[in-house]
């Protein structure tokens, strides 16, 4: 009886406590940054081989402090990305540059995954399309 009523004060305790973490959680996000996309998916649509396969996705920083980007990573070796390396003030832009290798025949869907300190971190962007060989893309 005595260690059922201890592990339900240890129960109780810890709820406590989890309850209390999530109201600071709360308040520090309604300070943090936001990172906020234009377009969070784009189609290449049919693209010849060796055709262009880059695309820049916009984003703007809608939060209250600097928005730090700490990694961009694909799915992929296949997709490169680039991005703003600079922390981006509050109402400012900045863009992930994403270049698919249009070597590859056939249909792709890739993601890109930013890491960052915005209160909406990650943030999954995708790409995707159908490589063609060339003078095969319909017209």
């Amino acid at each position: 009886m005595r260690s059922i009523l201890v592990s339900l004060m240890i129960l109780m305790f810890a709820t406590m406590i989890s309850c209390a973490q999530s109201n600071n959680n709360e308040k520090a996000d309604k300070r943090a940054a936001v990172i906020t996309f234009e377009a969070e998916e784009h189609d290449f649509g049919t693209i010849e081989q060796g055709g262009n396969g880059t695309f820049e996705f916009i984003f703007k920083n809608t939060g209250k402090t600097p928005l730090v980007i700490n990694h961009v990573g694909s799915s992929c070796g296949c997709t490169v990305p680039e991005w703003t390396r600079d922390p981006i003030a509050k109402r400012k832009s900045g863009k992930i540059k994403v270049t698919y290798d249009t070597q590859r025949l056939g249909s792709f869907t890739k993601t890109i995954t930013v890491n960052s300190n915005a209160a909406n971190n990650p943030v999954v962007l995708k790409i995707k399309g159908v490589i063609v060989i060339k003078g095969n893309a319909p017209k």
